[in-house]
């Protein structure tokens, strides 16, 4: 009975290794301890109303809006790191995503990796702090549809008020004025096949858009800091 359940347990063992070769590429994963801080990964194309095909590395919107009530009603959680690396993606799903994390009480922070193109912009800037590395860059350009286009009037103003709700949370979730912003949105020859600009690391603090350049150690840094601000005022009231 012993040589059974020693044979049941390592084949066990050796299944689990296989998945986790398959999964990761490798054998052990480095386990974190314990932490009051939660990371939120939004990679590839944020996914909205309509289903992407197969082949599209997506992000799930309805996967995310749960997971970000959970942290506000979780007391071990004290704060949030928003990872992006996204090409964009559905207008509503990523302004109903960043209106949830701009509204957040907790400490949050975001750092713009790969790229924060599209509607990952308002995404970026909904936090109480963001920061981009400095090869990643940010695509600014006006709100496209796709699929069937009723060519009247109407369907222009209906554009032209989805992008003014991208334009007004952008501006008033960041130092960039709305002058500059749509210069950068509307800008002629910087794409080519597009109307836009790409922005550059460095170049999106000094037009005001991101708050700092940086990575990892700077943005836990930076919501250790604005975690204690916030125990320190919770501190305050209670006294």
């Amino acid at each position: 009975m012993k040589k059974e359940e020693e044979k049941k347990e390592d084949q066990s063992n050796s299944s689990s290794l296989v998945q986790k070769i398959q999964a990761l590429g490798q054998t052990n994963v480095p386990q974190a301890p314990d932490s009051n801080i939660h990371v939120l990964s939004i990679i590839g194309q944020v996914e909205g109303h309509m289903q992407l095909p197969p082949q599209n590395k997506t992000t799930k919107y309805e996967h995310l809006l749960p997971q970000l009530i959970a942290i506000e009603q979780n007391p071990k959680i004290e704060g949030v790191i928003i990872l992006l690396n996204t090409v964009g993606g559905d207008v509503e799903a990523g302004l109903a995503l960043s209106e949830m994390i701009s509204s957040m009480s907790k400490p949050t922070v975001s750092i713009v990796l790969g790229g924060g193109h599209s509607i990952g912009v308002p995404i970026a800037v909904s936090t109480d702090y963001s920061f981009i590395v400095p090869t990643a860059t940010m695509t600014i350009h006006p709100v496209r549809l796709t699929g069937l286009v009723i060519g009247v009037p109407q369907t222009f103003e209906y554009l032209d008020k989805m992008q003014e709700r991208v334009i007004q949370f952008v501006i008033g979730h960041s130092n960039i004025k709305e002058e500059k912003f749509k210069d950068l949105m509307f800008a002629k020859g910087n794409l080519t096949r597009d109307i836009g600009t790409n922005v550059v690391g460095a170049d999106a603090v000094d037009y005001g858009l991101i708050n700092e350049v940086g990575g990892v150690n700077e943005a836990m840094k930076k919501l250790n800091e604005l975690i204690n601000n916030n125990k320190n005022t919770e501190n305050q009231v209670i006294q």
